[in-house]
């Protein structure tokens, strides 16, 4: 079926004529009402279906929206229950050719949705939803609105039945106008009663659509309008007018620990008590998850005074389900002037001294500082000048050598991405490696720093490899192993020349799945390195589920080699793990001549530090490979 499907091609009357229906022989035979329901999930829409014939309606699905089309077309239905989103077209679409030829009150819909759809929501109501449900749905509630919506719709065909009769009265029937007209006025005040029903219905709907479900606290788009509103009337009268982002600390923790039903019992609480310690005229608002936000005309000693409430009223222990919690709240402020004026500069600028509160300990406030912002630009000019060396291929890499302690001749190098920025310098790859892991541009970067390692290594001598770092993006990409596959057929290196260095973290998620590609990648022929070993949490057991070549001990033990005794102890002890497992030792970040000598004694296999040399572009490798490390003194 195309998209360009008409609605119910037969009839070509306006939207808001009655389509050709026996409403008499629908109830007949859906008992109360024939509905149907549309929904792209099958558990969802049957488990529906069941619970509404029990109470008597005649239900009938669909599974998307061109199928919900085309029943809609052939049969008569009282009601719609319409899902949001679905993959062949969506609900909005569904619900605009439904009413392009039938109004709400021939042919109600109500939208199913889920609750973070607000937005959508009131897109809905506004092209002609009579209502709206949230998933997951709550039968009861579901089932009281569809009751509501049946008993309009009859309301208003009652009405239309009427008007219909008049009509005819007056038209045959003068002689009894009188006597109608008394039994028609006692109707319109049913009527009129009936319709200032459906006014309220509306306007808890309109409370619904602005409201959060759970705390009943303005949402996100309330919570703009009113600070809009509150930021004209500043600028109108005057005065000082103060925002406070608010962020719960721990509330995470009681969400994993304890279960989401545990953490709505700790949301609605909380919001009870903040909202609880605000003045008149104060507003306050959800806008998702743990975080909450206020608005407060005042100035710096006001907001102050509330922020310093909130974090003692937030932190007060509390009982749910016979369980005593504490939580916590970081709250950031700005105070309206200067140039942050608008309401949207304003809450980001809140927003921002919120990080900064938590950044600094938890469970106290900050006010916004200009420079918070100036953080935020440099980091977005950040992006910006690494986005463009990324696209202009323009990273450098350059080589820092593996020697071999038994011969003191280079036996690999590591390959290691540079930044050079004109107006920067030297852009440390601490910076920009997660920058790049941030912005989703990981991938690129780690292939094709394996593709010109690759090429390069070729180049030198046959014994010599070449390391690569994979970051646990890559991991998650899919298609890692093909990508190495290419490197090595396009620059002819031997797999076995290759080493591919892995951290601990890439078995924080999703272990099992990475150990597989691991072993996929040794199977190619390239050998593994454990590197940074020792840094993580479970080092131990990562060596017993994987056979890695080489194990690199991390710079922070070497560096304390002379001062340390537990880091003397550790390197020990991973040198002769190594040699059980028939692994490699690599000792990183050596310096100097003590730290040489002590790694030697303890039987590692290999060195890299500024001992030797500091990371050298390819042209430079060949110089290099003439030299020795320094013999023992």
């Amino acid at each position: 079926m195309n998209t360009d499907y008409a609605v119910l091609p037969r009839s070509a009357a306006p939207a808001a004529s009655h389509p050709p229906r026996d409403p008499e022989r629908n109830s007949a035979a859906g008992g109360k009402g024939r509905l149907l329901i549309v929904d792209d999930v099958l558990e969802n829409r049957e488990i529906l279906k069941r619970r509404l014939e029990r109470h008597g309606f005649h239900a009938t699905v669909a599974g998307g929206g061109l199928e919900a089309l085309d029943l809609i077309e052939h049969e008569a239905f009282d009601l719609v229950l319409l899902d949001m989103m679905m993959p062949d077209i969506g609900g909005l679409e569904v619900l605009a050719r439904i009413r392009s030829k039938y109004s709400p009150g021939v042919l109600p819909v109500i939208m199913v949705t889920a609750k973070s759809q607000s937005e959508d929501v009131v897109d809905a109501l506004n092209r002609g939803a009579n209502d709206y449900i949230t998933k997951p749905v709550d039968f009861s509630i579901a089932l009281a609105r569809v009751l509501t919506q049946l008993e309009r719709k009859r309301a208003e065909e009652k009405i239309q039945q009427m008007n219909e009769e008049l009509s005819r009265t007056n038209e045959t029937l003068e002689g009894r106008v009188a006597d109608r007209t008394k039994d028609l006025v006692q109707t319109n005040q049913h009527l009129r009663s009936e319709i200032e029903e459906r006014e309220k219905s509306q306007a808890k709907i309109v409370h619904l659509a602005h409201h959060d479900a759970l705390t009943n606290l303005g949402n996100r788009l309330l919570f703009h309008k009113e600070l809009s509103d509150a930021v004209a009337h500043r600028q109108r009268h005057g005065g000082d007018l103060a925002v406070l982002f608010i962020d719960l600390d721990g509330f995470k923790t009681i969400n994993d620990t304890l279960g989401h039903a545990t953490g709505d019992c700790v949301l609605k609480h909380l919001a009870s008590r903040m909202r609880n310690a605000l003045r008149e005229g104060d507003k306050i608002g959800r806008l998702g998850g743990d975080e909450f936000a206020i608005i407060q005309f005042g100035g710096e000693q006001q907001a102050t005074a509330l922020a310093t409430r909130l974090i003692e009223l937030i932190g007060e222990p509390f009982s749910v389900d016979n369980q005593s919690l504490v939580i916590g709240a970081s709250i950031g402020i700005v105070v309206a002037g200067g140039d942050y004026q608008d309401p949207a500069q304003l809450l980001r600028a809140a927003d921002l001294a919120m990080y900064r509160a938590k950044a600094g300990g938890r469970g106290q406030f900050r006010f916004f500082e200009p420079e918070f912002g100036r953080e935020v630009q440099e980091r977005r000019d950040l992006e910006v000048a690494f986005r463009s060396v990324v696209d202009q291929d323009a990273l450098e890499i350059n080589y820092q050598p593996l020697v071999n302690l038994q011969t003191g001749r280079i036996c690999g190098f590591e390959a290691l991405s540079r930044w050079g920025d004109p107006q920067r310098g030297f852009v440390p790859p601490s910076t920009f490696i997660p920058l790049a892991e941030e912005i989703g541009l990981i991938g690129t970067i780690g292939r094709r720093v394996l593709e010109r390692a690759c090429a390069e290594a070729a180049t030198w001598p046959g014994d010599i490899t070449v390391a690569v770092n994979l970051s646990p993006s890559q991991f998650q990409s899919g298609n890692l192993v093909s990508v190495v596959k290419d490197a090595l057929a396009s620059s002819g290196l031997a797999p076995s020349r290759l080493e591919l260095e892995i951290t601990e973290s890439i078995f924080l998620q999703g272990s099992e799945s990475n150990l597989a590609v691991l072993s996929q990648l040794g199977d190619l022929g390239v050998k593994i390195s454990l590197d940074d070993f020792g840094t993580g949490y479970s080092s131990l057991s990562y060596l017993r589920s994987f056979a890695f070549d080489k194990i690199k001990i991390d710079k922070s033990f070497i560096h304390d080699l002379s001062t340390s005794k537990s880091s003397v102890a550790i390197v020990r002890a991973v040198c002769g793990l190594a040699r059980s497992f028939g692994a490699i030792t690599t000792a990183e970040g050596v310096e100097t001549d003590s730290q040489l000598a002590q790694i030697r004694a303890e039987g590692c296999t290999e060195v890299q530090g500024y001992i030797f040399s500091r990371p050298v572009p390819a042209d430079e490798i060949p110089a290099l490979l003439t030299r020795l490390l320094p013999a023992p003194k």
